[in-house]
């Protein structure tokens, strides 16, 4: 399989090279030549595989540059009952005679769902560098749970480095504490005066700078890399396959939605084949996506509108991974990509309401919905009393909405984001009492912070990145 680029559709080569490359030379995504599909009698052969035969059966298609002995091996030493909790490693849990059941995605080191790729992630970069003797820096950009659930993932990497970006003041004191309490040689926590959004144009305009990139050997592991989408993928299948619905028989997902690549891995796992009935969008008060699917215009906040709410993780006003997704939209029109992308970057709406676009976005399977503040402690605390289960404010957002759009008959899957002890203070809020937690995260708060504040300035960032790799002789 080869990837070419979203915006000029140039070859980006193969898997291993889209993994260690993050954004493509000309600021586009990386994106598979083409999306293989499964036969209604391959899905089914897929039912009662384990976790990690049924990554293989699903990620193999997109990897071909790894051994088939060598990827089977990776993802077994991934996804192992010590690292998520259990052999099934995504439970679905029924909440009770609702017709809607949780996935839960947060049972690993870093207690979010982004452990889901990002420890696949892990072995996959150490795997690769190892094979070609080379080293990679990584930039990222974290609105809260892909900072530490990398940083846990590269713990111990010896040719990987982290340099993680995350809003100074804008995650939960468990986020924060997580992340910068690392004291590890390999990561470098820095803290952006900023929101997500100035995070994620940093990472951007890093990349965009060919030589300093080139030199420093700067990758990416954002959901921005292809990876991380395709290992997600997987867990839709997971959870369909635990339905034990009749063949053929479809399901409904509801994904809380800041980035969009969690529900974007959604809808590869529908281009695939899987019968995945409708993808719900749930947004919190920064309703940028909401706003695209009901009204069809993509309309980016800019960082001062960006609201600060208690679901964080989804305090963001510019969805990277959209432009996948608008790509396939535009029918793999790199040029028309391009374009749209433009007017994202000059400010912008990209209006699709009323052309043929507008009409494959209609068809694509998307429906969207939006929570508040209080919407989601309403939402925590009923679920909490109905059903005997504590969620976070996130996936609060998701079983709101996803209720909103349920049909009869068909089971609305809600995508767990993270456990609730990451947000003590709203889950308190909501139900008067504190969340249980790990007993390895007990007074997680109470430790040394180490981290590096710093202006939203590219400049200032690549100096700090320079300064850091030529004091460890690693430029």
């Amino acid at each position: 399989m080869k990837y070419v680029s979203t915006r000029s559709g140039q070859s980006l080569g193969e898997f291993s090279d889209v993994l260690l490359s993050g954004l493509a030379p000309d600021g586009g995504l990386a994106m598979p030549e083409h999306i293989p599909t499964f036969s209604p009698a391959e899905l089914e052969a897929l039912r009662g595989l384990s976790y990690p035969d049924l990554a293989y059966a699903v990620m193999r298609p997109f990897i071909s540059d790894i051994p088939e002995a060598d990827l089977r091996a990776l993802l077994r030493a991934t996804y192992t009952a010590e690292a998520f909790g259990s052999p099934d490693i995504a439970p679905l849990t029924p909440l009770g005679e609702s017709g809607l059941y949780l996935l839960e995605l947060s049972n690993g080191p870093s207690l979010a769902f982004k452990d889901m790729a990002m420890q696949f992630l892990g072995q996959a970069f150490e795997y690769v560098l190892e094979k070609r003797d080379q080293r990679v820096n990584i930039l990222g950009a974290t609105s809260g749970d892909t900072g530490s659930a990398a940083e846990y993932a590269m713990l111990g990497k010896a040719r990987v480095n982290v340099f993680m970006l995350s809003p100074h003041g804008r995650m939960s004191a468990f986020q924060q504490a997580q992340m910068y309490g690392l004291n590890e040689p390999n990561i470098f926590n820095i803290a952006i005066e900023g929101v997500f959004d100035d995070c994620q144009d940093l990472v951007k305009e890093v990349n965009a700078d060919a030589e300093f990139k080139a030199r420093y050997d700067i990758g990416a592991v954002n959901s921005i890399n292809w990876a991380r989408v395709l290992a997600q993928a997987v867990y839709y299948f997971k959870a369909y396959f635990a339905l034990n619905l009749p063949a053929g028989a479809e399901a409904d997902f509801s994904v809380p939605s800041g980035n969009f690549g969690n529900v974007f891995a959604g809808y590869l796992a529908r281009s695939m084949g899987l019968p995945v009935g409708r993808l719900i969008v749930a947004s919190n008060e920064n309703d940028v996506l909401h706003e695209f699917f009901t009204t069809g215009n993509y309309h980016v906040r800019p960082a001062a509108q960006v609201a600060k709410t208690s679901s964080p993780s989804m305090d963001i006003g510019k969805a990277s991974n959209f432009e996948r997704y608008l790509y396939l939209v535009a029918g793999r029109d790199a040029v028309q990509t391009a374009g749209w992308w433009q007017e994202v970057g000059e400010g912008r709406p990209v209006r699709l309401h009323g052309t043929a676009h507008w009409d494959a976005v209609q068809g694509s399977g998307f429906a969207a919905g939006r929570s508040t503040h209080a919407d989601r402690l309403a939402t925590i605390r009923r679920v909490d009393e109905q059903f005997g289960r504590l969620i976070d404010p996130h996936t609060a957002d998701g079983v709101l909405v996803g209720e909103q759009f349920q049909r009869p008959g068909v089971p609305m899957v809600c995508l767990e984001t993270a456990l609730p002890a990451k947000f003590e203070e709203t889950v308190q809020e909501a139900v008067g009492r504190l969340p249980e937690r790990p007993e390895r995260f007990h007074d997680i708060e109470k430790g040394e912070r180490f981290c590096e504040v710093m202006p939203n300035d590219v400049q200032a960032l690549k100096a700090y990145i320079a300064a850091k790799l030529d004091e460890r002789g690693e430029q």
